[in-house]
């Protein structure tokens, strides 16, 4: 059997980016909580520990989606598929939502809210810092979103030869994206975490009252907007050629 060169080097293409994008991704977190841990003893400071916390929070919704897709190939060979499968899904698929806005909420590091007064921090090394963290944060949900859109496709889908036009895996990802800026929101603004949703009456009586003033709700609004803007700018940029390309 002969094969076509061409094509031998499509598949080998694709094969180096499905290998080296996830590769880059774990590297730049891996810079990036260098950066933060470094900073204390390189410039005899302290160690602002909530950037170490936040980076790990960043990870879980990656955590959570391998732990999904997991536990529905265990499901599925056990039950034959069907409503167990789904129910997985579903249930994975809610908690990783929950969890996504805290991958996307490192971009509110660059206010540099972390330096203090008197410490011998070189601005540069902060830029670099802040900068190597939000964009690990950005591209965490990225790639998560990215994962969740390949998933909902391969469910909703049919026909692999309809993957490339199909709409409803975009409208889904705009919808996660407006839904990711949100919780960004509620959790810079109202300091809300996704475990608060466990007191969901304590939430749902502070989120009421936080909304109860129209100036709130305006700024909520356009953060959301451009935030939403932003990430699926990025997307659009980033990701969306090489979705293109795999589902081709």
């Amino acid at each position: 059997m002969v094969t076509d060169p061409t094509t031998t080097a499509y598949m080998t293409a694709i094969g180096n980016a499905i290998v080296l994008l996830p590769l880059g991704l774990i590297a730049l977190n891996f810079y990036a909580l260098a950066l933060v841990v470094a900073r204390g003893p390189v410039f005899h400071t302290r160690i602002y520990k909530p950037m170490i916390l936040n980076i790990g929070l960043s990870l879980t919704p990656a955590l959570v989606a391998a732990l999904t897709l997991i536990t529905m190939v265990i499901v599925g060979g056990a039950t034959g598929g069907g409503w167990p499968v789904v129910a997985t899904i579903v249930v994975g698929g809610i908690i990783w939502l929950l969890l996504l806005p805290n991958a996307a909420y490192l971009v509110t590091e660059l206010n540099f809210s972390h330096r203090r007064d008197g410490e011998n921090v070189p601005l540069w090394y902060d830029i670099m810092l802040v900068l190597t963290l939000a964009m690990s944060g950005v591209l965490n949900t990225l790639a998560n979103v990215a994962i969740a859109q390949l998933i909902y496709t391969a469910f909703t889908t049919p026909s692999m030869d309809d993957y490339s036009t199909a709409v409803g895996p975009w409208i889904f990802t705009v919808v996660v994206m407006v839904a990711v800026a949100f919780g960004i929101y509620l959790g810079r603004y109202i300091r809300f975490n996704s475990w608060d949703l466990a007191h969901l009456v304590g939430f749902v009586r502070k989120l009421v009252g936080h909304f109860r003033l129209a100036a709130n709700a305006r700024a909520a609004a356009g953060f959301v907007l451009t935030h939403t803007l932003f990430l699926a700018l990025l997307y659009a940029i980033v990701v969306a050629p090489w979705l293109l390309v795999f589902i081709a």
